[in-house]
């Protein structure tokens, strides 16, 4: 069960690594527009609150990364982390886009059930 949570948690951290380059640097780009639904308009009026939140994105995955790399000992910094992305998905899930909720809240409370298991 430990390899499953570790590969969970390993999973949500690129989710979050691939979310970060998206709202940071491809946000008005193709494949910006497409996943976000967006005019070039829109997208060119938020590129830079998109950079942030891609910003914080990258925070998440690097905690979840910095736990992994700890071990047995990092167990509660990936718990910690998972709890942020939990709560971030479900936010987002309620104000910005109910897809939200399967991309990010899912992945993250799956990962914590598993790591709880372990």
């Amino acid at each position: 069960m430990e390899a499953a949570a570790r590969l969970l948690v390993a999973l949500v951290a690129a989710i979050h690594v691939y979310i970060l380059v998206l709202e940071m640097f491809l946000w008005d780009k193709p494949a910006g527009l497409r996943a976000f639904r967006m005019s070039r308009e829109k997208a060119a009026a938020s590129k830079v609150l998109a950079a942030n939140q891609g910003l914080y994105n990258g925070f998440l995955a690097a905690g979840l990364v910095w736990g992994l790399r700890r071990g047995l000992e990092g167990v509660d910094i990936q718990v910690f982390f998972l709890g942020c992305v939990l709560v971030a998905g479900l936010y987002g899930a309620v104000t910005a886009s109910r897809k939200i909720l399967y991309v990010q809240a899912l992945p993250a409370a799956l990962a914590l059930i598993a790591r709880w298991l372990a």
